[in-house]
């Protein structure tokens, strides 16, 4: 497998509609409540409606209770529009205490998630990955999760078929 990924030095070199779903995910990063960590992300998740829905991490004292942004921004979409597919994300993070050289990129979780609405809709999500200074953006969470953990490796011969 050849992993796909695009890099730009600026957000001055995305398409309008990247640069515009990465300004509202800047924008949502900036309410994250990171009081623990620090670490503030926002996502903007676009479906292919043209809507657009913003997400920012939460923490919670009790860790495994918080939630990323990219997760926040997903359900947010979904729960609201379940039958549009998502067509693309947009994460950024910003840090008081951590030196950020790389672009931020989705946790295990996040990919997971991601994987899942891929497969539901049937169609591949775009991500866009901003850092200090440059970005990455892939088509098809398969360049960020490329052993995926899906439905089809449940399914016994004969067996039920999901719905959806």
């Amino acid at each position: 497998m050849v992993l796909q990924v695009e890099e730009y030095a600026s957000a001055d070199e995305l398409q309008d509609g990247d640069r515009e779903l990465l300004e509202k995910a800047i924008t949502a990063r900036s309410s994250a409540y990171a009081p623990y960590s620090h670490f503030e992300v926002g996502a903007a998740v676009r479906l292919a409606n043209g809507l657009i829905f913003t997400g920012n991490n939460q923490e919670n004292v009790a860790y495994p209770s918080g939630l990323c942004a990219e997760r926040v921004a997903l359900f947010h979409a979904q729960s609201v529009w379940p039958e549009i597919p998502v067509e693309s994300i947009a994460i950024t993070a910003s840090a008081e205490e951590f030196a950020m050289t790389e672009p931020v990129s989705p946790c295990g979780s996040c990919r997971q998630v991601m994987a899942e609405y891929e497969n539901r809709h049937r169609n591949k999500i775009r991500v866009i990955m901003a850092g200090n200074g440059y970005l990455r953006a892939i088509n098809g969470i398969e360049n960020l999760l490329p052993f995926m953990f899906m439905l089809e490796a449940l399914k016994k011969p004969g067996g039920r078929k999901a719905k959806g």
